[in-house]
């Protein structure tokens, strides 16, 4: 086997963006490339260890052994070891053995940049090259359109090794979800999926929260060329993608980025700083720029190499605060003497810049559980510069009142009223996510007070209430058909309760949830503005009843919503209304078809009796634990 031949595909321009934390396309240069050198073909790798004293890469095509390949070190102080071995093309397994300058402490390391890796609890990172033809030239074309704050996000949220597995409880691969998940999202109207990590993971019980490849679609379904497809195929059908992505921690595991190079060069160096005590991993360095021009990279990778349409960014508040999940003594105040880790904010401030300003028809979506001010504000507002954040708030008042028995809801109406008081200060997506239906919180459906009828009644009124409150929507799969088992990774979803009436009813209800909310455009075009919602009655606490307006930019089409959040039907109540003529009932969870008890409303027409403060009422019919629509 040929030596390493000395050879860079980094320009000095390359190394100076690298240095000063600019260069967002280090996936272009770092990690292994196989190319043609004077008209020999071969592998290319280069890796960052400033804290080296020698960098060989090992293999199955040199045994594992260190004494062959040895990178050679840059001479401009950039910490960068490459050079290019003859012969190695695509499916070579290797990793970096590295002696550190440090104490002679030896590592033995994956590559950061590696595009593909081997199935765990195997560690090894492979040459890879994806050659895929993409054919969703259409909606790239339009997704500035479809993508926009003003336009419906109805997500269905996916843990792709439990939605569904096949024979001996295997994996799905990404071209049977290519198939089958693509034509079921279809089928549900949803607008958009949203993956749990992809990236490559060692651990199983993790969900894919414990990055080890961070540029490498994890191996358990397939090949990167194999989620191209799948994402393709979503793009095809008008389905948009949106990563989970982890920016805030990494494992520990031997293999991946901790003490790579025998120095914390992806971590913060003060344990106060770079380890966290929840998730026992640990913490990148924002201050450092080489870092920021990593995570910035690996998030420009997604979008531009496999056309992301958006990334929702992991535990958001854990980067934010330095007293995160800590107690007085485990941190250190910044210059300001106070809690906020000024070289986080800088990093997602210039990381949402970025992004924002290299793809069109974008989101950068923040799960932050704070009262952080600004999230979804513009940086130039002095904002964090996503597009959405997500409403914890809102998701726990809400689940906090709808387990609650009917008889005691009277007295708790202010834990649905009090979301419209904070709604309109971010761009809020409204989740119930995979955190709600695990580690003994329940299903959704068995969250839900009452008999078999009432839960499911229940159930199906916390979908319609969700889709018309302000806001966008993301729900984690098995809810939509009421899962009643909580969420487990390991296996399936249970798929097979589709066959009872109320299950199938509440699955229906959902598919048309999503079709009421995109076909009318009240309830997306000021989904985020307080032009776009008015009470009608919140003080209604005796009947447990919510009656509100959402509207769009044309006046004349506004809606009307009734909640009714007890089983006793409310007929003959009377709503007050801006405008004269008649109402029909355009949605009703209450429905035959989703299991409800059938209670309608013909045409109504409006009379000029004041009510609620609005110069005109009407009577209407709220059905038991049903919500009801008007048009």
């Amino acid at each position: 086997m040929t030596k390493v031949i000395p050879h860079s595909i980094f320009s000095e321009f390359d190394i100076n963006l690298f240095k000063s934390g600019k260069h967002f396309k280090l996936y272009e240069k770092l990690g292994s490339h196989p190319l043609e050198v004077n008209g020999v073909k071969g592998t290319y790798f280069a890796v960052w260890a400033p804290s080296a004293r020698s960098v060989a890469v090992i293999g199955d095509f040199n045994h594992w052994n260190e004494a062959e390949h040895h990178l050679h070190v840059r001479w401009d102080g950039s910490g960068i070891w490459e050079g290019f071995v003859p012969e190695l093309g695509v499916g070579t397994l290797y990793k970096y053995l590295i002696h550190s300058n440090n104490h002679g402490v030896v590592t033995e390391k994956a590559d950061p940049f590696a595009k593909s890796c081997e199935h765990p609890p195997k560690t090894a990172s492979i040459v890879s090259e994806t050659t895929h033809q993409w054919k969703d030239k259409t909606w790239m074309a339009t997704r500035k359109d479809k993508n926009a704050l003003d336009k419906p996000f109805a997500v269905y949220e996916v843990h792709l090794g439990s939605w569904k597995r096949k024979g001996d409880n295997e994996f799905l691969t990404y071209t049977e979800f290519a198939d089958e998940l693509v034509a079921y999202v279809k089928e549900m109207n949803f607008t958009h999926v949203e993956f749990m990590p992809i990236m490559e993971y060692p651990y199983d019980p993790s969900w894919g929260y414990q990055l080890t490849g961070y540029f490498a679609p994890t191996s358990r379904f397939g090949s990167p060329e194999d989620l191209k497809l799948l994402i393709d195929k979503m793009h095809q059908n008008d389905i948009g993608v949106i990563l989970d992505w982890v920016p805030s921690h990494f494992p520990e595991d031997a293999h991946g980025l901790g003490f790579f190079d025998g120095s914390h060069l992806f971590e913060h160096p003060d344990r106060r700083k770079g380890y966290h005590p929840d998730w026992k991993s640990l913490i990148f360095n924002y201050g450092r720029n080489e870092v920021r021009a990593f995570l910035i990279s690996n998030a420009m990778y997604w979008l531009d190499q496999y056309h992301v349409d958006a990334l929702r960014v992991d535990a958001v508040a854990s980067m934010l605060y330095l007293d995160y999940s800590r107690e007085d003594g485990e941190w250190e105040p910044n210059i300001y003497g106070n809690n906020e880790n000024l070289d986080a904010i800088s990093f997602l401030r210039e990381l949402n810049e970025t992004l924002y300003a290299n793809f069109e028809g974008i989101q950068m979506i923040a799960e932050e559980s704070t009262s952080f001010p600004m999230v979804t504000k513009p940086v130039h507002m002095g904002g964090l510069g996503f597009g959405m954040k997500w409403m914890m708030g809102w998701m726990h008042d809400t689940l906090e009142y709808f387990k609650k028995e009917a008889v005691y809801r009277k007295h708790h109406q202010n834990d649905l009223t009090f979301s419209a008081t904070y709604a309109f200060s971010e761009n809020f997506m409204l989740p119930f996510s995979h955190d709600e239906v695990v580690y003994g919180k329940k299903s959704l459906l068995y969250r839900m007070p009452g008999d078999e009828w009432q839960q499911f009644a229940n159930l199906r009124l916390l979908f319609g209430y969700m889709y018309t409150h302000p806001g966008t929507n993301l729900i984690f799969m098995g809810g939509e058909f009421g899962q009643t088992a909580e969420w487990n990774f390991q296996k399936s979803l249970d798929w097979h309760l589709l066959q009872y009436e109320y299950h199938s009813g509440i699955q229906q209800l959902v598919k048309d949830l999503n079709k009421l909310y995109q076909s009318y455009p009240a309830l997306y075009e000021k989904q985020f503005s307080q032009e776009g919602f008015q009470w009608i009655d919140y003080g209604d606490h005796e009947n447990s009843v919510l009656t509100y307006i959402r509207k769009g930019h044309d006046p004349e089409k506004e809606i009307i919503v009734a909640c009714n959040f007890t089983p006793v039907p409310r007929k003959k109540y009377r709503m007050g209304v801006t405008k004269s003529g008649s109402l029909k009932e355009i949605f009703n969870t209450d429905d035959k078809k989703y299991g409800g008890s059938g209670m309608k409303n013909k045409t109504l027409k409006v009379s000029n009796v004041s009510w609620h403060g609005l110069d005109n009422s009407v009577e209407i019919t709220i059905p038991p634990l049903g919500m009801v629509v008007f048009a």
